[in-house]
């Protein structure tokens, strides 16, 4: 089973603070992070992203599916999302391609080759996702409110 290891964390977290605040002026803050198994209940947003090279697995960006639209309402420069619809859904994506995009150059400034693979965007209700990583949950926060939360199930072989 592949690992995380703790110091390869910072740069995903980094990337998804700044490319956030960047698109959408919200600054959000890291709540506690912990393992998590990958079980969605009600109606949510996952963006999935894969990650070959050195580190192997998958990136999730989750939102419940009110976070999301008004996440793609945020990008879409106030433009008001009444549904989750193709519109959002692209907005998310990019996004999640901007943050793992990010994420891999600081990686690349480190030493560490990493390449990513187009985002995935998953919406429904009671999603049950597996993988063969356990993986890190981390909130990020607004004002002590969860807006969405990053799931890091990387590891080295």
């Amino acid at each position: 089973m592949k690992t995380l290891n703790v110091v390869h964390v910072n740069p995903f977290l980094q990337s998804s603070l700044s490319v956030i605040e960047m698109t959408t002026q919200m600054k959000l803050a890291v709540g506690k992070p912990g393992i998590a198994k990958l079980t969605f209940p009600g109606t949510t947003v996952i963006l999935q992203v894969g990650v070959t090279g050195v580190l192997k697995g998958q990136v999730l960006l989750v939102f419940t599916e009110d976070n999301a639209k008004m996440f793609a309402s945020k990008m879409m420069m106030g433009m008001p999302v009444e549904t989750f619809d193709e519109m959002a859904s692209s907005a998310l994506c990019e996004l999640s391609n901007m943050i793992m995009g990010n994420t891999a150059t600081l990686f690349s400034s480190q030493g560490i080759a990493m390449d990513i693979t187009p985002p995935i965007a998953l919406h429904g209700q009671n999603l049950v996702l597996q993988t063969d990583v356990q993986a890190l949950r981390v909130p990020m926060m607004e004002s002590g409110n969860e807006l969405m939360a990053i799931y890091l199930a990387v590891g080295e072989e």
